[in-house]
């Protein structure tokens, strides 16, 4: 079932810092977002919920080295990104 992205300021001004740190990485990145928005549960995104200080935000994967964190609230259909990059920047 398709769910809506919704950006904010802040994660928007993440991402293009990130992109312009890694442009090698845009179609990739724009890839994941269209899969994310597409059905967020596919495989290959490596869905999983984050847990200690980050309990209540999920991760999904990028690439194997970076990744992007979001609130994924399904009963509204929404995922709202909060940041990008890789392992250690955002955990």
């Amino acid at each position: 079932m398709p769910c809506q992205l919704v950006f904010t300021d802040d994660y928007t001004r993440r991402a293009l810092r990130f992109l312009k740190r890694h442009p090698e990485l845009k179609n990739q990145y724009a890839k994941t977002l269209a899969l994310l928005e597409m059905n967020p549960h596919h495989p290959s995104l490596r869905l999983h919920a984050l847990s200690g200080r980050l309990q209540g935000v999920h991760s999904v994967s990028i690439n194997l080295s970076y990744r992007i964190t979001l609130e994924l609230l399904i009963q509204d259909q929404q995922i709202i990104p909060l940041n990008v990059g890789d392992h250690d920047a955002i955990y």
